[in-house]
């Protein structure tokens, strides 16, 4: 029998996580409204398809970007040949500019330092080769998207040291957890290279506000060190606040073009923006020019097809259609989220305030039979396959408290989640704790909204994100 190296034959993939075994379950029996009515509706996929329409208009109005042609005339044979790694230039130019599009045009990217990936998977594994010998250490805040422990550490041999973060602030990032990280590290013989961080957050669905990213950024300056900013999410945005990127904050700090800004690199993709994971068009933005460089070689792994960006250079160079449809993306995820978030109300369930991003961070907290991981397992279980739904057990996205769990809600139709809502709701009001809830929960979720909006306080405490309390 012929012998598979370690790396292969390891877990180091993360592959027996319950948000990957979540999804195969779904597999063998997936939810289909005629097919299979009775099916697991898959609510732990964070795929944006609320806009498809808008996309699906723009090909139909220009044929010439989906037919590989250029005023009329086929490209085809120029495009099927060899492109080199840098990418192509009227590519990177349009996805600069609707990088600082998304960023209120606030701030600048030169297109000469975006490195193409084939999605923010590559573009994240490849800093972490750039950044870390294996064995170093990347700190990231807990919870936190449980494909990082794939994605970072499998291949690099980077390790993961977590900055554990409590719901009694709303999992924001503070000093002492930070320091606290750090120190952990020490003790485990890490040499810390740098903080990893989601803006907005996956899970969490919340942006980072001004106060953490000026902590961040205050951080890996005193300990000499990188932050990585994947802002993934970051056209995702449904509040009434403006997204604030980490060059936002280098920009106020005046820390641009210094030897901190060179430490600071931030990862961004089409895939949640315009709900297209499938076209693999991810970006690592850098201004170390031998980050840009080495990552530009390593790209040969895992180019973007000459054809992909062919035909999103023409889409995001339009500027009429990217402005209309960043803001009616906004729309539609807010009434999306609003819809996910009175379903589990009225089942007596709540959520972390969120204002971004394809999901809730929900909490099932009070439905636990004991505050144990192994119950927040025994609950997950029975919400698959009895509710026949799969969401994201807190455990996997390394959550410190059990109960929490990530919920999806732009990846099906209306119909659907208002379908996993009334299932949801049918087995909570069948628990013995939830029999309890359902006859009280309702009214004092509606007094304690009343409350809340009518506190002039709520609007002004928002960015500071402070734990749900309805």
């Amino acid at each position: 029998m012929k012998q598979l190296s370690t790396k292969v034959t390891s877990n180091g993939h993360g592959q027996d996580s319950s948000y990957f075994l979540g999804w195969e379950e779904y597999e063998k029996n997936p939810y289909d409204e005629i097919k299979n009515p009775n099916g697991i509706i898959q609510m732990g996929l964070a795929e944006n398809q609320l806009c498809f329409d808008l996309i699906e208009s723009w090909l139909a109005k220009n044929p010439d970007a989906a037919s590989l042609k250029r005023n009329g005339q086929s490209i085809f044979r120029e495009l099927a040949l060899f492109q080199d790694y840098h990418g192509m230039p009227e590519f990177k130019k349009a996805m600069a500019e609707f990088m600082e599009e998304i960023r209120g045009n606030r701030v600048t990217f030169d297109p000469k330092k975006i490195v193409l990936a084939a999605g923010s998977t590559s573009a994240n594994e490849t800093l972490m080769f750039c950044l870390a010998e294996p064995g170093d250490a990347f700190l990231l805040p807990t919870p936190y998207y449980p494909g990082f422990d794939r994605d970072l550490k499998w291949r690099t041999g980077a390790e993961i040291v977590p900055i554990h973060c409590s719901s009694s602030n709303g999992f924001q990032i503070t000093e002492s957890a930070l320091q606290q990280a750090y120190q952990q590290a020490q003790k485990l013989d890490l040499k810390v290279k740098g903080v990893l961080v989601t803006n907005p957050s996956n899970p969490l669905g919340t942006a980072l506000t001004r106060r953490e990213l000026n902590l961040l950024v205050d951080f890996i300056t005193s300990k000499n060190i990188h932050l990585i900013s994947d802002e993934i999410y970051s056209g995702t945005m449904f509040g009434f606040e403006q997204f604030i990127s980490v060059m936002d904050v280098l920009k106020d700090k005046k820390l641009e073009n210094t030897e901190v800004s060179k430490r600071v690199h931030v990862v961004y993709s089409l895939s949640k923006d315009l709900g297209l994971p499938g076209f693999r068009v991810g970006a690592i933005y850098s201004n170390d020019e031998m980050v840009v460089s080495a990552a530009t070689k390593m790209s040969s792994f895992g180019l973007v097809s000459s054809q992909t960006q062919y035909l999103l250079s023409a889409l995001l160079s339009d500027k009429k259609f990217t402005s209309q449809y960043l803001e009616e993306n906004q729309k539609r995820l807010k009434s999306r989220q609003k819809r996910l978030v009175s379903g589990l109300e009225s089942a007596g369930i709540t959520c972390l305030r969120s204002n971004a991003g394809l999901f809730c961070w929900v909490d099932m907290r009070h439905l636990l039979d004991t505050n144990t991981f192994e119950a927040e397992l025994d609950l997950w279980k029975k919400i698959v396959y009895n509710v026949k739904l799969n969401i994201s057990p807190g455990s996997s996205c390394h959550c410190t408290e059990p109960g929490w769990f990530r919920v999806c809600f732009a990846n099906m139709s209306e119909d659907t989640l208002d379908l996993a809502l009334k299932r949801l709701k049918t087995f909570v009001e069948s628990t013995d704790c939830g029999r309890m809830i359902s006859r009280s929960s309702h009214e004092r979720l509606k007094s304690l909204r009343k409350k809340t909006v009518s506190n002039w306080v709520f609007r002004v405490s928002w960015t500071d994100r402070v734990p749900d309390e309805r």
